[in-house]
């Protein structure tokens, strides 16, 4: 693992020891509406200009078939999971810099938490 790829994981870890929010998936698909559809969708195999988000908990950036990744993700070498979410989704690119995800980020602690829970049920 690269050195800011280890700071990443551990900010991340870091991030949700710290908090205890209430998640709510359905309020979390209410921002998964309002901030990524217009690029992802939930549906498997149904990329956009991003990936689909379909299983993406448990999932190594870079892997879903037929989608054009950038080399910043193919080469991260992370798996998905709330912490490493929760990290990424403040700041998409400072994250993994290179991404070509244009998304500025989630700032709203609350509505990461709820936009993770929501995510966790597309399996």
């Amino acid at each position: 693992m690269t050195r800011p790829l280890l700071a990443f994981v551990a900010m991340a870890a870091l991030s949700l020891s710290t908090a205890a929010y209430a998640q709510s998936a359905d309020d979390g698909r209410a921002v998964f509406k309002q901030n990524c559809s217009l690029c992802h969708d939930v549906a498997p195999d149904k990329n956009r200009i991003g990936p689909s988000l379909f299983g993406i908990m448990g999932r190594k950036t870079g892997s879903v078939p037929g989608f054009h990744y950038s080399v910043a993700n193919k080469g991260a070498d992370i798996t998905w999971s709330a912490a490493i979410l929760d990290r990424y989704l403040i700041s998409p690119r400072e994250a993994i810099p290179g991404t070509t995800m244009t998304f500025a980020g989630l700032k709203d602690e609350q509505k990461r938490r709820d936009l993770i829970a929501y995510l966790a049920t597309l399996h």
